[in-house]
């Protein structure tokens, strides 16, 4: 009797293709279209994806996930601020922009979107209606982060937070990084309605972007790194915020206040449960701000 000839193994995924070589994890065998690079031998795809499941996700210094270094929060909130600066220049109409209206804003004059969307206290206008956050208009300190006075304030804004944000937001993450600006933008805009006359109106990234100068100091030195290039560029901003006519003062140091209290919350907390932490000293800070807000709201009706 004789015996069979031994058959040549073919590929589990490609039964006409024969193959020799086997996945080092499951030892089916693999023809070259299959092989997957592995750090001994080569994997199989199903063995891959299994091994890419089982991994903990890179996380950052301070818990964030690892797609920071993209920058994508960083590039969507530039691309809501230009967004929002046509949709001003529009509102402005076409009869405005060309009759002294500053081109639309484009000079820094005002438009419809931003007496809309800019933090206001609270003011009476000529056609009798009442308008500003004491009158429930609260997405004011929300709005007012995300529009501006022409395009030198809108470029300038971006400017830092293009260089700001995306060194910020690779060390947190996106998401840790997303709630940083808005905590210091709404901080900035509390800051300018608590200590702003009523009646003023006020508008611009620059209330987060202060909130990220202090912040881009506490990461820093919670990392060991040299802080001697932050400290010059923050006193130089605030020599110009003091010093610029029409520049919100309290919005800006509100901003810079709230964004090194979160940064602070974002550095130091814990590693153990970290990330609730984290979570907890944010929700502390925006239910203070609007405690101030109730209070700021209670002292101009009162």
């Amino acid at each position: 009797m004789s015996e069979s000839p031994p058959t040549t193994p073919v590929c589990y995924r490609h039964p006409s293709r024969e193959t020799y070589v086997r996945c080092t994890r499951c030892e089916r065998p693999i023809c070259p279209d299959c092989m997957r690079d592995a750090s001994v031998g080569h994997q199989c795809p199903e063995c891959v994806e299994l091994g890419r499941r089982s991994q903990r996700p890179a996380r950052t210094a301070f818990g964030g996930g690892a797609a920071g270094r993209h920058g994508y929060v960083t590039k969507t909130i530039i691309g809501l601020n230009v967004l929002m600066f046509l949709a001003s220049v529009v509102s402005s109409g076409a009869g405005t922009a060309v009759a002294g209206g500053g081109l639309g804003g484009l000079m820094g004059q005002g438009t419809p979107l931003t007496q809309w969307g800019s933090v206001l206290g609270l003011a009476r206008y000529q056609d009798f209606t009442v308008h500003g956050v004491a009158q429930g208009e609260w997405y004011r300190l929300l709005t007012a982060m995300f529009l501006h006075y022409g395009v030198v304030h809108l470029l300038l804004n971006m400017w830092a937070l293009w260089v700001l944000g995306r060194t910020l937001e690779a060390a947190l993450g996106p998401a840790r990084f997303l709630g940083l600006y808005l905590v210091a933008g709404l901080g900035g805009n509390v800051a300018a309605y608590l200590f702003s006359a009523p009646n003023q109106q006020s508008a611009g990234a620059s209330t987060a972007i202060f909130g990220l100068f202090g912040a881009l100091f506490v990461i820093m030195r919670r990392l060991g790194r040299d802080t001697s290039g932050v400290v010059p560029v923050l006193v130089v901003n605030l020599i110009f915020t003091f010093t610029v006519p029409n520049i919100s003062i309290a919005g800006h140091l509100g901003g810079l206040v709230a964004g090194t209290l979160m940064a602070l919350v974002l550095a130091y907390a814990p590693r153990t449960r970290r990330t609730a932490v984290q979570a907890a000293g944010g929700v502390a800070l925006v239910l203070l701000l609007v405690c101030v807000s109730i209070a700021r709201t209670a002292m101009l009706l009162g």
